[in-house]
């Protein structure tokens, strides 16, 4: 295997996705090819409805493609049940979502810890502390979601995202339901944490967020199901 393919993430080969609904088919993606390198940030911008999220639970194994192949990690997707696919994301694949998916029965730390735990590691809590600690909460670490802002919230979920330090982390409108002030802060806390060389976490965010596209290495708009260069 060659040093430029050993360093993919994540590809997706002549990808489709088409639904059918009361009005007829829809075409959602339409023979879509992207590679995604260790290390790089890639945004996805397009209109709303273009199949930009869709794309993201596709790379990630959550969705089933019409046509094509998705290689996550190094595996085929397709060939995996729903249990290894789950197997495959854990510890490997992160997510940070615009309305954040904390369980709100449970502390800033717990949030962290819980999937953690799941997974079988070692030293869950350590980790979850240190998570908290490089997102600058760990004075909130034993408050509840509810307690927190809006942008603390975010700063959990990314936390979360970035403990057990994944190889690819899906990001679908992190500054979405954010302010200008605290989504900026959120944008400098994303790609300062995949900058750290200890991770080389490859970053892919959909997002409208034209201040956050222009940090990444690569931009890429989703128009009519395929992806071009900006």
């Amino acid at each position: 295997m060659s040093v430029e393919v050993a360093q993919i993430v994540a590809r997706a080969m002549g990808l489709g996705k088409h639904v059918n609904g009361s009005c007829g088919g829809l075409t959602i993606l339409a023979g879509l090819d992207l590679e995604i390198y260790s290390g790089e940030a890639v945004a996805i911008l397009g209109a709303s409805g273009s199949g930009k999220s869709t794309l993201l639970g596709l790379l990630a194994g959550l969705d089933d493609a019409t046509s094509g192949e998705v290689w996550l990690c190094g595996q085929q997707i397709s060939t995996l049940d729903e249990d290894g696919r789950a197997e495959l994301r854990a510890g490997r694949v992160g997510f940070v979502f615009q309305n954040f998916q904390l369980l709100p029965t449970l502390t800033a730390r717990e949030n962290i810890q819980l999937p953690l735990e799941l997974t079988g590691h070692p030293y869950a809590a350590q980790c979850a502390d240190e998570a908290l600690e490089r997102v600058g909460l760990s004075a909130r670490a034993g408050h509840y979601p509810r307690q927190l802002s809006g942008g603390e919230q975010q700063r959990v979920a990314i936390a979360r995202a970035y403990a057990p330090r994944p190889a690819v982390l899906f990001a679908d409108e992190p500054t979405g339901n954010l302010d200008q002030v605290t989504g900026e802060q959120i944008i400098d806390l994303l790609l300062d944490l995949r900058q750290n060389a200890a991770l080389a976490t490859a970053l892919v965010l959909v997002t409208h967020d034209l201040r956050l596209a222009e940090r990444c290495d690569r931009r890429l708009a989703m128009e009519q199901g395929r992806l071009r260069a900006l």
